[in-house]
């Protein structure tokens, strides 16, 4: 497994080849390629995906064009299982290849991804193609294959990772402020359920 195994690939907001920009709800179809550099990504309106296009992709589909949201307001950072997966995705440490998987599946359970393709490398390695449903954001996630007994301990050790960090903020909130103690409040978040074991 490489490093640049991990990967997320943002959607365009026009065709990739006219240039007609999206609007809200509009269907449009994306592809994959792999070339020297990795996987890319393209977009295109329904005009353009022709059979031409879509010779070349080694992974295709057909998705909705979503405006993106307004800013949230500001509020206290607490960590979920899809902040938790951009996080160590972005940081790409390879011993975290096994959370970063069960993220993945955790997410795919709740229905935020959605899993559009897998691909096999020649040295045997599964890359899950993941889309998430609001963005339409890709992210290329490798399957570690774990057994049984890994799986177990990989959800313990995840659900713990979020539980502590739910904690923690909720903590930071509850401090005494000018010397007047603070009244006790029950944690906002409770850790997301682990999926079953395959």
């Amino acid at each position: 497994m490489k490093e640049q195994d991990w990967d997320i690939k943002a959607r365009s907001e026009a065709c990739s080849k006219c240039e007609h920009e999206y609007e809200d709800q509009e269907p449009f179809y994306s592809k994959l390629t792999f070339e020297e550099d990795g996987y890319h990504r393209s977009d295109f309106c329904e005009k353009c995906w022709t059979d031409e296009v879509q010779a070349s992709a080694l992974s295709r589909w057909r998705t909705i064009y979503r405006s993106p949201a307004p800013p949230p307001e500001p509020a206290v950072k607490k960590e979920t299982a899809e902040s938790l997966l951009r996080e160590l995705i972005e940081t790409d440490r390879m011993e975290q290849a096994n959370t970063i998987y069960i993220l993945a599946v955790m997410l795919e359970r709740k229905r935020i991804l959605v899993e559009r393709d897998v691909q096999e490398r020649e040295d045997g390695t599964l890359i899950r193609v993941y889309e998430h449903k609001k963005t339409n954001e890709v992210f290329m996630i490798p399957d570690p294959r774990l057994k049984l007994a890994e799986l177990e301990t990989v959800q313990a050790e995840v659900i713990a990772m979020l539980d502590g960090t739910a904690r923690a903020a909720q903590q930071e909130l509850s401090a005494p402020v000018g010397g007047e103690p603070a009244p006790e409040a029950a944690p906002e978040n409770s850790p997301p359920e682990a999926p079953p074991a395959s």
